[in-house]
């Protein structure tokens, strides 16, 4: 019984992205608790603290071996190849060294506060001099470090305590190293992208594949859907779709295999009912037929008129019937057809000689021994009905070309003529029954409006396909294709 459960759609797509989302938010919280475990100072616990850490020591060396009026020359060749500003403070917030800077409160009071509180007792300092530590006290160890975030204008700073001693002094000064930074990143000093950029590739990669069984699947059954219409729409009925998910996409696989088979019920029986009419109607016609013969014969001249009308309009009903019959078999049970390879230049020589006026301008580029896999009759039926067409519209204008070219697996069948050609909103219809090109149905113009659709079902019958685009400038091209012997 839950086996036959049917989960919606919606819901299974919600919990699968509040799913993504959970593990989303748990692997960004991770990060951000591992890189700010305790505000900004914890970017110095990881790699941009070992760089920073790394550049004091280079800079507390070279101070050391420098004189105090070199140390600005020190601090800033150092900014300019890290594209930071040094400074050096001593506690009481009076600068060493440096380009000259009023510090901002919040980075002043944490140049005062001591490195490692309790490691030792304050004494005062002596006449004339800042605030002295005891060696207890400037002993820096490398947790002496700090950033602080300014504003007005924005700006980062990170401090570095250094056991530096000025010249002069029995004891190291703790000085501060100060960093400043208009931005975050500093060039990659202070921040170091990588990390997070490593998790955002992550977190896209794990994305998409945790996303993608779901929407292939869906994708999947969407474009065999999407396909099987296709082809319902241009008539192949038997074409079925997957109806076995649980899903709104399981229910409308099944209502399209419904539908294609009530289409089919419904096709097949307009041309079976269309079958069986026209050949209920022959031998009424027929009997017509033969009771006008004899009243030609029994009436005098002035009824001769009147006579021959109606023997035409009675000649076109049979035709009208003939071909409602060449339609319907065409296109009754395409299935059941049994394909064979067909010579195709000798079948458009036979139609070519049954249909061809004297007068007719071809041309024919069709290939010797070119074969292609049709039943030989629908294909001379199909052919014969785009020559006759050809011929009722567009004889007068100029030739008729007849062309066959190999394209891979397929032959292409072309019918062109240089005519009136037909409205670009209506090529979509031309193939149906009793469609016309023109609003008038005279016998001036011609035709019952089936023979483009016997062409159609013809071709379908061969597993074929067939196409009409207008030319340029003028004139109407029909392509069949149909595929060739393996």
């Amino acid at each position: 019984m839950l086996l036959h459960l049917r989960f919606p759609l919606l819901p299974k797509i919600l919990i699968w992205l509040l799913l993504n989302l959970a593990v989303l938010g748990a692997a960004i919280h991770l990060v951000v608790r591992l890189q700010f475990q305790f505000g900004l100072d914890s970017l110095l616990a990881g790699r941009a603290g070992g760089r920073v850490q790394a550049v004091s020591d280079v800079i507390t060396d070279e101070l050391k071996a420098k004189s105090v009026s070199s140390w600005d020359e020190v601090l800033q060749r150092f900014g300019k190849a890290y594209q930071v500003q040094f400074f050096l403070f001593r506690p009481d917030g009076s600068q060493v060294a440096g380009a000259t800077m009023d510090l901002p409160t919040e980075v002043a009071a944490k140049v005062a506060e001591r490195p490692n509180p309790g490691a030792g007792v304050r004494r005062g300092p002596p006449p004339g001099r800042g605030p002295r530590w005891t060696r207890e006290e400037s002993d820096v160890r490398p947790e002496a470090r700090f950033v602080v975030r300014t504003s007005n204008p924005t700006g980062y700073w990170i401090g570095i305590r250094l056991p530096l001693a000025e010249p002069g002094t029995s004891r190291p000064w703790p000085l501060t190293l100060l960093l400043n930074s208009s931005s975050l990143s500093a060039g990659g000093l202070f921040f170091d992208p990588t990390p997070w950029v490593m998790v955002g590739v992550g977190a896209l990669v794990f994305s998409v594949l945790f996303w993608l069984p779901l929407i292939r699947g869906i994708t999947r059954s969407l474009s065999q859907m999407t396909r099987a219409t296709e082809q319902i729409s241009e008539g192949w009925f038997e074409t079925r779709v997957n109806d076995r998910r649980g899903d709104e996409l399981g229910r409308l696989g099944l209502a399209i295999n419904r539908m294609a088979v009530r289409l089919a019920g419904f096709v097949t029986g307009q041309k079976r009912f269309l079958g069986d009419i026209a050949h209920e109607l022959c031998s009424p016609l027929a009997r017509i037929q033969v009771a006008l013969g004899i009243l030609e014969q029994r009436t005098d001249d002035k009824q001769q008129t009147y006579m021959h009308d109606l023997r035409e309009e009675v000649e076109q009903m049979s035709r009208l019937v003939n071909e409602l019959l060449s339609f319907s078999k065409a296109g009754l049970t395409p299935q059941a057809v049994q394909l064979e390879p067909v010579n195709l230049a000798a079948t458009v020589q036979r139609v070519l000689e049954q249909e061809a006026a004297p007068t007719l301008h071809l041309h024919v580029q069709v290939p010797d021994g070119l074969t292609v896999m049709a039943q030989p009759e629908l294909l001379f039926r199909a052919l014969a009905n785009l020559i006759r067409n050809a011929l009722r519209y567009a004889d007068p204008a100029g030739p008729i070309i007849i062309t066959a070219e190999r394209k891979d697996d397929t032959v292409i069948i072309g019918v062109a003529d240089e005519g009136p050609g037909i409205p670009e909103e209506s090529l979509p219809q031309v193939f149906d029954p009793f469609f016309r090109g023109e609003p008038s149905r005279s016998r001036a113009t011609g035709g019952t409006g089936l023979g483009l659709a016997i062409v159609k079902a013809c071709v379908e019958a061969c597993r074929g396909t067939v196409s009409a685009k207008n030319r340029k400038p003028r004139g109407l091209e029909v392509l069949m294709t149909l595929s060739v012997p393996t």
